[in-house]
């Protein structure tokens, strides 16, 4: 069964908001591969479990036509209301339930999304629509991160890692997939030809706002959120406050750097 979050139009707003498109190093790892299965001439992409739509955003600078998929009816809602390229489009489905026909799909994608899916299901799908000689790029963020900023870094991502730290007690048992990089997901991927890279590393620029509204985005405050209002709210509060303080500064537009590493299975279906 496929865990639907993210679905309120509230939380699909803040995603909207605060959630960054795939860095610099990830997105040249994932171009090069294609590259290199000559994929780079697709003609259609389909991005799975696209949220707002930063990955798509991504996808469509690159491909001729490219179509974003979530359950969530919000999130695609805060996707279409947002700029983009015109061949780019949007539809509501599952993604174990993806109305494309079979081999028809060039490229198939998912950034941060796929521990949401139920992943046999999902996988058997995508090798149905799937072209033979076809892609599959499945990506996530690690809670791999941290911040730098003068010569306070160390404390910023002190500070950052301490608010996650109480997030993660709240965090969907699905995050498991997340914090063992991805390994059952690639195990699942029916293609031999595969490969999982665990070590890319991405600078996103942020401010001191954008740092707090990334984890106000994050499934486990929304569950901390329901659970206590006011001591969910006050962590972010909190956590601004000290980073802050710590960095001797009184906007919360300064800007940081956000550090964080990627997790990235790779896939091309056979002949």
């Amino acid at each position: 069964m496929a865990t639907q979050m993210f679905e309120g139009r509230g939380h699909a707003a803040v995603y909207q908001k605060y959630r960054f498109a795939p860095g610099k190093e990830l997105q040249q790892t994932i171009l090069t591969y294609l590259q290199e299965k000559r994929a780079n001439l697709a003609e259609l992409v389909v991005d799975v479990g696209c949220g707002s739509g930063q990955g798509t955003h991504f996808l469509a600078e690159h491909f001729k036509k490219v179509v974003g998929t979530d359950i969530s009816e919000a999130q695609i809602q805060e996707a279409r209301e947002a700029p983009s390229l015109p061949n780019v489009s949007y539809l509501v489905c599952p993604a174990e339930e993806l109305p494309f026909e079979d081999a028809s799909v060039d490229i198939l994608t998912s950034f941060t999304a796929a521990h949401w899916f139920d992943i046999e299901k999902f996988m058997r799908e995508a090798n149905r629509v799937v072209k033979p000689g076809g892609c599959m790029v499945i990506s996530t963020y690690t809670v791999d991160m941290s911040l730098r900023y003068g010569n306070c870094s160390e404390k910023l991502t002190k500070i950052f890692r301490e608010s996650w730290d109480l997030l993660l007690k709240y965090s969907h048992s699905r995050i498991k997939l997340v914090l063992e990089d991805y390994k059952d997901i690639f195990e699942a991927l029916p293609f031999p030809d595969k490969k999982r890279i665990t070590d890319i590393f991405d600078k996103i620029p942020m401010t001191v706002a954008g740092v707090v509204g990334y984890l106000e985005s994050a499934s486990p405050y929304q569950a901390f959120m329901k659970n206590d209002p006011k001591a969910a709210k006050s962590l972010l509060q909190e956590t601004e406050k000290r980073m802050l303080e710590t960095m001797g500064v009184s906007s919360c537009e300064t800007p940081v750097e956000f550090w964080v590493r990627h997790v990235c299975v790779l896939g091309c279906k056979g002949q």
